[in-house]
């Protein structure tokens, strides 16, 4: 790889280098908008159709666009310039959310609007993930994601807690104005900071989106070390369940709306606790070796909701395992310095989506499962099944790991690749 991997950085090294200051302000600015807008649609098309199902199925227009057309638009940013395909992602965005904010516009045309919103994602997102690396050597790259990955989780617990009221206060119609205006500032962030870059080249040419598609899958899953890592970030679809069940889960436990808010921060705040220690404090290469341990702790903690416990309890048992979801960080680090440069953008693309197809079946499952045995069996049940996963797919690890860059001991020589199937 041509990079030392074991030298462990500091989060000064990181926000140091000001190219990564203009990809966390554009991230910034994004999340917030975008946190205003998921509120302000819900209550926008709950107020317009009295309708609980619209309103879901808008919530859910979400999570479909990146599973659908992921895969292929990702492949633009293998073939175009990166910091062009945020550019221009960003800026189509903020024309589409801007007529999202015309009062009047019609329920089907908003919907139509946030499909393509949503599905302009995935080209922005792996333009993003595939520039980060060349932006930050070495461990400051796992640092980054680790900065990355927390600034996600901080603003959904924001979210959770404050999301409702701004848009109270602002209006639907200006909070979507608000999420257009960060868009065009993410552009204007990205446009003076963050430098050009050429294309990523090929020998061979500038392939089709489709022949992307079909190479970066030849990639991934015909690389032993590539398929690993994608299972151990599809295992998010066991223990997203909770969040998923959080209201049932607080009915259960006779609360309110509040501690609906509580359950689903508890985990999220794990994750950002996590992540900041398991990037700061754990040398690069132990993070690699202790990947497969603290994926089991992820869905571990969720077994004891078996035992029905008070709401302290569960909440430190769903920190807990937001926590142990920190070998993710090491996971996205590990995939990433694995494939080739040039093939970031379409590997990310593969991967995130199906992370999202996971995330968004573990969910209808467990809500299936919890209208028979309850919210806190499924819960559990849900912990048990991950469980039984991960374990299989810790003992490959072991077998697997020693051929990831940066997986050698702090001391021991750095191991040059392995096999690939």
């Amino acid at each position: 790889m041509g990079r030392d991997h074991s030298e462990q950085a500091t989060y000064g090294q990181v926000f140091a280098i000001r190219e990564f200051r203009a990809l966390w302000g554009a991230q910034v600015l994004s999340l917030l908008g975008d946190q205003l807008a998921q509120v302000a649609l819900a209550v926008l098309v709950y107020n317009r159709t009295g309708s609980p199902l619209l309103t879901a199925l808008t919530y859910a227009l979400t999570y479909l666009p990146p599973i659908l057309g992921g895969p292929l638009l990702a492949g633009l940013a293998d073939v175009l310039p990166r910091r062009q395909v945020m550019i221009v992602t960003d800026l189509i965005r903020a024309l589409l959310v801007g007529l999202m904010a015309i009062p009047g516009t019609p329920f089907p045309v908003l919907c139509v609007l946030l499909f393509f919103t949503v599905l302009l994602s995935a080209p922005f997102s792996a333009a993003r993930a595939a520039i980060l690396p060349d932006v930050l050597p070495g461990d400051r790259y796992v640092l980054g994601s680790a900065v990355t990955n927390i600034t996600n989780q901080a603003a959904q617990v924001v979210g959770f807690l404050t999301g409702g009221g701004i848009v109270a206060l602002l209006g639907t119609h200006q909070a979507l104005a608000l999420d257009a205006a960060t868009f065009l500032a993410s552009a204007l962030v990205l446009r003076a900071w963050l430098a050009e870059r050429s294309a990523p080249g090929r020998s061979e040419g500038r392939p089709s989106l489709l022949a992307n598609v079909a190479a970066g899958t030849r990639l991934v899953f015909g690389d032993r070390r590539l398929r690993a890592l994608v299972s151990f970030a599809w295992l998010c679809g066991f223990y997203v369940v909770p969040e998923g069940l959080a209201a049932p889960y607080a009915a259960a436990l006779g609360g309110g709306p509040v501690t609906v808010g509580l359950l689903m921060a508890a985990m999220p705040i794990g994750t950002v606790v996590g992540l900041f220690a398991f990037g700061r404090f754990v040398s690069p290469p132990r993070r690699l070796r202790m990947m497969g341990t603290l994926a089991l702790l992820a869905s571990a903690p969720l077994v004891f909701s078996a035992l029905q416990p008070a709401l302290p309890v569960t909440l430190a048992l769903w920190v807990l395992a937001g926590a142990g979801s920190s070998y993710q960080l090491a996971a996205n680090t590990a995939f990433m310095i694995t494939v080739p440069p040039s093939d970031r953008g379409q590997a990310f693309g593969l991967v995130q989506p199906g992370m999202l197809a996971a995330q968004g079946l573990g969910i209808v499952l467990a809500g299936m499962v919890a209208e028979f045995v309850g919210p806190e069996l499924t819960v559990a049940l849900f912990g048990m099944a991950g469980l039984s996963v991960t374990a299989v797919l810790a003992l490959n690890w072991n077998r697997v790991v020693a051929h990831v860059p940066g997986a050698a001991s702090d001391d021991g020589p750095q191991p040059e690749g392995a096999p690939s199937a």
